[in-house]
């Protein structure tokens, strides 16, 4: 269960008994409690200190929640995050996302589930990577992320395909075609919204 490889990950939670937990999970998965912190500033100077392969934060904590860790931690140095909370949000969702988190996790947070984040965000942080290396700065490299996302969703719903399949026939399409996977992203976007009236005109005809 889990990853193939065992990763470094710094815990964050202003609870100690949720930071015995998670510790405890994440050692069945076979990975690495490198550190703990339970105030978002510890957070950040964790992770500065230790520089992680992963980050799993909740998101209320004093001195500073886990989206404002996230953003510093971000701007010292790119890391999968995946973020913890007890409320299933859609507007924190959202900010998590802005804020380059890469995972949302609603607590109880199972061995299962956690698993199935740790997996999920290592395979977005290797697409976050090579995007990324076609992008001029971090900012661009969020909106590009953006726009890489939304493409694949666009294949997941009209190729009956999962996430990591999308990806690929993105990443395979643009080095076939010597594109950007933005440019392919965009590509495929626009083909998209240009089928939709013609699917809805069939709608009526039908």
């Amino acid at each position: 269960m889990g990853t193939d490889a065992a990763l470094r990950i710094v815990v964050a939670d202003d609870d100690a008994a949720m930071l015995r937990i998670y510790s405890s999970l994440l050692s069945s998965l076979g990975h690495r409690v490198e550190a703990s912190a339970q105030t978002g500033r510890e957070l950040v100077d964790q992770c500065h200190a230790v520089c992680p392969d992963l980050v799993l934060s909740d998101y209320k904590m004093p001195d500073m929640d886990g989206l404002a860790a996230t953003s510093a931690i971000y701007e010292q140095a790119p890391t999968p995050v995946i973020m913890v909370s007890g409320y299933n949000d859609e507007e924190l969702i959202r900010q998590a996302q802005d804020n380059h988190v890469l995972v949302f996790l609603v607590k109880p947070v199972s061995v299962e589930s956690l698993s199935a984040a740790i997996d999920l965000a290592m395979r977005r942080y290797r697409e976050f990577r090579r995007v990324r290396q076609e992008a001029f700065d971090l900012r661009q490299t969020l909106a590009d992320r953006k726009l890489v996302e939304r493409a694949k969703a666009v294949l997941m719903q009209h190729a009956d395909v999962d996430e990591e399949e999308a990806f690929r026939r993105l990443d395979e399409l643009a080095c076939r075609e010597n594109q950007t996977l933005c440019d392919v992203a965009q590509m495929v976007i626009r083909l998209e919204q240009l089928l939709a009236p013609s699917r809805s005109l069939a709608r009526h005809a039908g």
